[in-house]
């Protein structure tokens, strides 16, 4: 391709040769067709990257890189960004399934509304064969024309994978993109809802695959998830928990102070921060819904 594509996808793999063609397969079926895939392989010590490059050879949309060594899933993330041509861009996973028409969807909200900085759509999820076995009910409050709404609403509510979405670029690289702590993903949607509002087409069009090496599943600590997430937060010493989670608090600190907010917007966003702190120091029920920063780790 000599132009530069309209849209860019970027799919981050470590061993992900299970259900990496059925990715595949999915996005280049997309209605939608001026993208660019680039597929950035971890350092997979399984089939991944042969896989990459026979799909490489059959399409030429598709750019392939390898890194060296397992550098974590986050700077994988990041670093697609980096690479990245089009003015939209979408990270994809692996294991995950989209319906034909997702991207065009996605796209025509965009160009329908330019104050709009992520469109996404509706999501269910699929088991190890594919069958959907639940679908989300979205809830959160992004479309609002207020940004303190859309960041509490992104706070309290059930939250979704908006992550997930397709996103202005320029818009994207003005957040600090994925930091390696606890549920960084969070802290750049919401980031982005301070930017500006999300758009959810109403069609069931994305599909988060649930299985048993899912990363959530495969770590199920916040050191081993921030581990995945960067090799260097295994240290202890270092990283302690504490901290971990420290920066958690301080990425949505650090959104609402980069945000162009008005005083009176800002001083609300600080005070919903609060209170969703406060919140989550007292005891939960059990069985009762979480917030929109324990949803969807990555």
């Amino acid at each position: 391709m000599t132009s530069a594509p309209r849209l860019t996808i970027g799919l981050p793999v470590y061993n992900g040769a299970q259900y990496l063609p059925e990715a595949l397969d999915a996005l280049l079926k997309q209605s939608y067709p001026d993208f660019e895939l680039l597929i950035s392989d971890n350092a997979s010590t399984d089939a991944t990257m042969e896989i990459c490059q026979q799909y490489r050879a059959r399409d030429e949309r598709i750019r392939v890189f390898r890194q060296s060594r397992n550098i974590g899933a986050c700077p994988n993330h990041n670093f697609l960004v980096h690479q990245a041509r089009g003015e939209l861009f979408k990270w994809a996973s692996h294991d995950d399934l989209y319906a034909p028409d997702l991207l065009l969807r996605c796209v025509e909200a965009l160009d329908a509304h330019p104050e709009v900085v992520l469109s996404h759509a509706g999501q269910g999820t699929i088991d190890s064969a594919g069958e959907i076995i639940d679908v989300f009910d979205y809830t959160m409050a992004t479309d609002s024309p207020h940004p303190p709404e859309r960041f509490r609403s992104l706070l309290f509510a059930p939250g979704g994978d908006d992550f997930y979405g397709v996103i202005r670029t320029d818009v994207l690289r003005r957040t600090p993109l994925n930091g390696s702590y606890h549920h960084s993903d969070r802290t750049i949607v919401a980031e982005l809802a301070l930017l500006g509002p999300f758009h959810q087409v109403p069609e069931l069009l994305y599909f988060r695959r649930d299985h048993p090496d899912r990363a959530e599943r495969a770590c199920p600590t916040k050191r081993a998830r921030c581990a995945n997430m960067d090799p260097r937060r295994a240290n202890r010493l270092r990283h302690p928990e504490v901290r971990l989670l420290a920066e958690y608090v301080w990425g949505f600190i650090a959104a609402i102070r980069r945000a162009p907010l008005s005083s009176a917007d800002r001083r609300r966003c600080y005070r919903d921060l609060a209170s969703w702190l406060a919140s989550r120091a007292l005891p939960r029920p059990v069985g009762s819904l979480v917030s929109a920063g324990e949803a969807g780790d990555r």
